[in-house]
């Protein structure tokens, strides 16, 4: 990977444990954020926000975790095959990453039922489209339809080494078809069908409840010490 600079971000309130501050390295905004580099990157530990790539470094905490899911070995459980089966019904197709009224409206609902205590409360189209629309070649929306209706948008990544699941908003008001777990799901399977090892799911917070989820899809590797390995049981039940 060619030398690039990083730069320190300002420090801001933690949106994954409350009382905690955080901080971020950024690559330089300048810096073409290619296919290739990004893949870099992003087994080096990084994410993107938009067109901002950065990594957390926060003064005295480590709790970030860079995670991902080798999908060959990855076994579905019962419950995640139900899901797989529920959801049959439902076409995926990839478009481009701009702006959509119809996906601003769905990601609109979407946070105001489901994450109206959350740091992106209240949903804005800027906030929106500074959060998720880019530019970048490799960035998909992938719609999940039920014939015409729009059921759920995952933000993807697809990069030498696998996908990355940026972030998946859905229907609020489906509950029966466990739409985000499906969006993940269907990932693992597309990263099989494309041939790429992986999926990353960005960072795993131990202890933010929200972050839970993630630790259902097993085996799950982090970025520990600079290095990609299993993430222990211990680390996840302790």
């Amino acid at each position: 990977m060619k030398s690039i600079q990083l730069y320190l971000g300002q420090e801001h309130d933690c949106s994954y444990l409350s009382e905690r501050r955080a901080g971020s390295i950024l690559i330089d905004p300048e810096e073409e954020v290619t296919s290739s580099l990004y893949s870099q990157l992003i087994e080096q530990g990084f994410r993107r926000s938009a067109a901002h790539v950065y990594r957390p470094h926060c003064q005295g905490c480590n709790a970030c975790i860079s995670v991902r899911i080798p999908v060959q070995t990855f076994k579905a459980t019962r419950a995640q095959n139900k899901i797989i089966r529920r959801n049959q019904d439902i076409n995926v197709r990839a478009v481009s990453s701009q702006f959509r009224a119809e996906h601003y409206a769905l990601y609109q609902r979407y946070i105001e039922q489901r994450h109206s205590d959350g740091d992106m409360y209240p949903p804005s189209v800027e906030q929106y489209q500074g959060f998720l629309n880019t530019e970048l070649e490799f960035a998909r929306f992938y719609e999940f339809r039920l014939d015409e209706q729009l059921l759920a948008v995952a933000v993807t990544d697809v990069l030498a080494y696998g996908l990355s699941a940026m972030y998946t908003f859905y229907e609020p008001e489906d509950t029966r078809r466990s739409l985000g777990h499906y969006a993940i799901l269907w990932q693992i399977q597309e990263s099989l069908r494309l041939d790429l090892p992986y999926v990353y799911l960005g960072y795993w917070v131990k202890d933010c409840k929200k972050m839970n989820y993630k630790t259902q899809y097993q085996p799950l590797e982090g970025f520990i010490n600079q290095h990609w390995q299993p993430l222990p049981a211990e680390l996840i039940y302790n």
